[in-house]
This record gives structure tokens, C-alpha cells and sequence, in this order.
């Protein structure tokens, strides 16, 4: 009998093993796009495997054999939501306050291209939490439709016309922007 729970101990631990290596690119990114920033999107991509460890094997049982990214994506948005709502709880200073990294190019082409890229996630970060985190998972982690509808528990149609509806949105704040 231990042997058996040992063995199913370092299957499960395998699988987490690689669950991880091919997905925490992915949380982390997600992460970032959610809160402004790597210490936090760090601390939240640590969080977010730790609780899917805890969970690995129920996960594993009702997957199916489908992939767990839109499970793990799913975590990370109810750990986002979190630190959200319990930073509204204890404000710190934003994003905007923070300097820049690194000093600007002066060519004029990276100053636009850097101007229209800030005026697009401005317009991001105004649209409804919904519409906001289907387009993060659509355009920063290239996930497909049917991955989103898993990690917002939508169907596919339901997800297809929230894409649709954010990028018409975006598009309006963008040219709002711009005039």
C-alpha cells in the first residue's frame, strides 16, 4: 500500500513538473498583464501553482485529457481578483507613478509606435474586467477561443462575441484617444 501512494506520489509529481515547465510562461505572463508588475505577478504565479498542486489530481481526473492551461489561467484570475480587491482594501501607488526602466529611444517611429501602444493599453485597462481579460488571453497568451471559454466558464459563442465586442470596444477608445 505505500508503495502504491508513493508511486502515485511521484506520478503526480511529475505531471506538476511538467504541468509547470510548460505553462508558467503563460501564468506569469497573464500575471503581468493583470496587475502592472513583476514582484506581484511573480508572487502571483507562485500562488497559483501552489494551489494547483493542491488540486493536481482532482484536475488531472476531471480534465478528461483536456489541457490545463485554461485551469491554471482560471486560478490566476481568481488570484488576480483578489489582489485587487484586497489592494482596494490598502491603495498603493500605481503603475504610472513608477519610472521608466529604461531611457527612450529618440527615433520618431519607436516615439509613435510607443505612443500608440501606450494609447492601446490605456484602452485596455478602461474596458469592462470581462472584455479586458478575454483580450489578455487571446493576444498575450494566444490562447484559442475554446481555452478561453473554458477559463471564463463561457461557451464558445458566448466567448467568440465577448472577443468581438472588446475589440470593437478598444478599437472606439483607441480613435477616442487619438482625436
Amino acid at each position: 500500500m505505500a508503495t502504491e501512494t508513493s508511486t502515485s506520489k511521484a506520478q503526480l509529481d511529475a505531471a506538476f513538473s511538467d504541468l509547470y515547465r510548460a505553462h508558467v510562461r503563460d501564468v506569469y505572463s497573464y500575471s503581468y498583464y493583470r496587475v502592472g508588475n513583476h514582484h506581484d505577478a511573480e508572487d502571483l504565479t507562485e500562488q497559483t501553482f501552489l494551489q494547483a498542486y493542491r488540486h493536481l489530481e482532482r484536475a488531472l481526473r476531471e480534465s478528461q485529457g483536456r489541457p490545463l492551461r485554461p485551469w491554471l489561467i482560471r486560478i490566476a484570475h481568481n488570484l488576480a481578483a483578489n489582489f485587487y480587491r484586497d489592494r482596494s482594501r490598502k491603495p498603493e501607488s500605481t503603475i504610472e507613478d513608477a519610472g521608466l526602466i529604461a531611457a527612450a529611444h529618440t527615433t520618431e517611429s519607436l516615439v509613435e509606435g510607443r505612443e500608440e501602444l501606450q494609447r492601446v493599453l490605456d484602452g485596455v485597462q478602461q474596458l469592462p474586467d470581462d472584455r479586458r481579460e478575454a483580450l489578455i488571453m487571446r493576444f498575450a497568451l494566444g490562447m484559442d477561443n475554446r481555452e478561453i471559454a473554458r477559463s471564463l466558464g463561457r461557451t464558445d459563442g458566448a466567448t467568440k462575441v465577448l472577443l468581438h465586442r472588446a475589440v470593437r470596444q478598444l478599437e472606439g477608445i483607441v480613435e477616442e484617444q487619438e482625436a
